[in-house]
């Protein structure tokens, strides 16, 4: 894939818990505008709904394609590498990157062929730190500290355009390396989260610390470190041996 319309069909914007329809009506003429046509849509307060199609001004069939899900991991199926739009510092330490450099690493993701999600959060409260868990890096728009608040639509118009901005810029001279094995998707990854939770449990790691934030580092870790579906299934291996071993031990106790 070495086409801006190529490498446009990898990426979808991904907008979580959205209040207000006309916001997801003028994303969708935003992105479209650039050049991408995949949105989806995760507990969005209404829609479908009239003025969500008022304001597309005419990119109904982002509209129409997008993805309505009850949960995000759903709307992140397929990808393998997602950042966080966010307005402000979280407790979730992740890599801070500006608006171009976003769209610089995740073009180069496109170009080994990985799928890329980029996630906008509500209006009012943005992303919530277990939605920006599901990320590899955060992107701040640099607005300025007295009114940094920026509507919804344009956030995504200016992610929209550096992308397209880089896509359309000069090629690099090196192909990005590719990767030997298929990468772990979001939905992979969350079921792997979610058996190592459980697994902490199960051998009573936590022992009065916080689960949560224990996963939460944990979380950073793996999703650095990007694994192969192989590389998962080695690890869930090594889960259910614990949970095994664990098991037999409580048993052996009693």
């Amino acid at each position: 894939m070495n086409t801006a319309t190529d490498l446009a069909s990898l990426f979808r914007f991904v907008l979580v818990r959205t209040s207000h329809p006309g916001n997801i009506g003028s994303a969708a003429r935003a992105i479209r505008t650039m050049g991408f046509t995949r949105m989806e849509l995760v507990l969005p307060h209404r829609f479908p709904d009239p003025e969500a199609h008022a304001l597309a001004a005419g990119a109904d069939d982002v509209l129409e394609a997008a993805g309505v899900h009850a949960e995000l991991v759903d709307g992140l199926i397929g990808s393998t590498f997602a950042l966080g739009l966010s307005a402000r510092r979280r407790g979730v330490n992740l890599p801070e990157l500006s608006p171009r450099e976003g769209a610089e690493q995740a073009l180069a993701a496109a170009a080994r062929g990985e799928q890329v999600a980029l996630l906008f959060g509500n209006e009012r409260t943005g992303l919530e730190n277990d939605e920006l868990a599901r990320c590899h890096a955060m992107v701040r728009i640099p607005s300025v500290d007295d009114f940094s608040s920026l509507n919804l639509s344009q956030a995504v118009q200016v992610m929209a355009y550096e992308l397209r901005t880089v896509m359309l810029g000069d090629a690099p001279s090196e192909a990005p390396p590719e990767h030997d094995r298929p990468l772990a998707d979001a939905a992979q990854m969350e079921r792997f989260y979610e058996h190592l939770g459980q697994t902490l449990d199960d051998i009573d790691f936590h022992k009065g610390r916080s689960a949560e934030t224990i996963m939460l580092r944990l979380r950073k870790l793996f999703q650095r470190a990007q694994m192969d579906e192989r590389e998962l299934r080695v690890l869930h291996g090594i889960l259910a041996d614990a949970q095994r071993m664990a098991m037999l031990a409580g048993k052996g106790g009693k």
